[in-house]
């Protein structure tokens, strides 16, 4: 499965956010977006905008590709409720992102390692798929031979990072849970997100 390998300072410079979590915030040092300062921005058409907000998603995500975004979508209008929430629920249930949460991980991109690697479990059972769906009543946690790797137990010891109030993890001991489905509004977002208009967008190129 890919993997994002770009620029994640810039993405975060771009943004005006450390919107990865890294430790060495990028904006301490560069807080302007990148580019040519100064320049006259044009008005932003109503495509430029969905797609702004479709990007500030996939980064907030891990820079999900497009077609899994899409995927996303399509099954969140399959479910017949209210699309915009689904799809968020969808994304926020990944079990790399679950993971990140838990403060398992230092950042969503660590997240995404420590599962492709065979270090965590679901219900006891390893997972190393990233997109797997975290459902509620599930066990999240690392495997006894990695708990002495030395970024995981960094990230465990994070406790400025609040756990989101549909998780709940067990303090020192590599495990939570997901105690109920994620509501729209309890998404702790890294930065503002219009996702209906991320819905409209994937409609209209879908």
């Amino acid at each position: 499965m890919a993997r994002y390998t770009g620029p994640k300072n810039r993405i975060a410079r771009k943004y005006g956010v450390n919107i990865f979590g890294r430790r060495r915030n990028p904006m301490l040092h560069k807080p302007n977006p990148p580019g040519v300062h100064g320049a006259r921005r044009r008005k932003k058409s109503d495509y430029g905008l969905q797609l702004d907000e479709k990007q500030k998603l996939r980064a907030v995500y891990g820079m999900l590709a497009q077609k899994k975004l899409k995927r996303y979508y399509k099954e969140a209008v399959r479910r017949k409720e209210n699309t915009s929430h689904v799809f968020l629920e969808q994304l926020e249930c990944r079990l790399d992102n679950i993971v990140y949460r838990l403060r398992l991980a230092n950042t969503i991109f660590h997240a995404q390692q420590i599962v492709a690697h065979g270090h965590v479990q679901v219900n006891g059972k390893k997972v190393d798929v990233r997109s797997f769906q975290v459902k509620p009543g599930m066990v999240i946690s690392i495997r006894e031979k990695s708990q002495n790797n030395a970024l995981i137990k960094e990230a465990q010891g994070n406790t400025a990072r609040e756990i989101p109030p549909y998780l709940e993890i067990e303090e020192g001991k590599f495990t939570g849970k997901l105690l109920n489905t994620p509501e729209f509004d309890q998404v702790p977002l890294a930065l503002p997100i219009n996702v209906p208009l991320v819905c409209e967008f994937l409609a209209h190129t879908t």
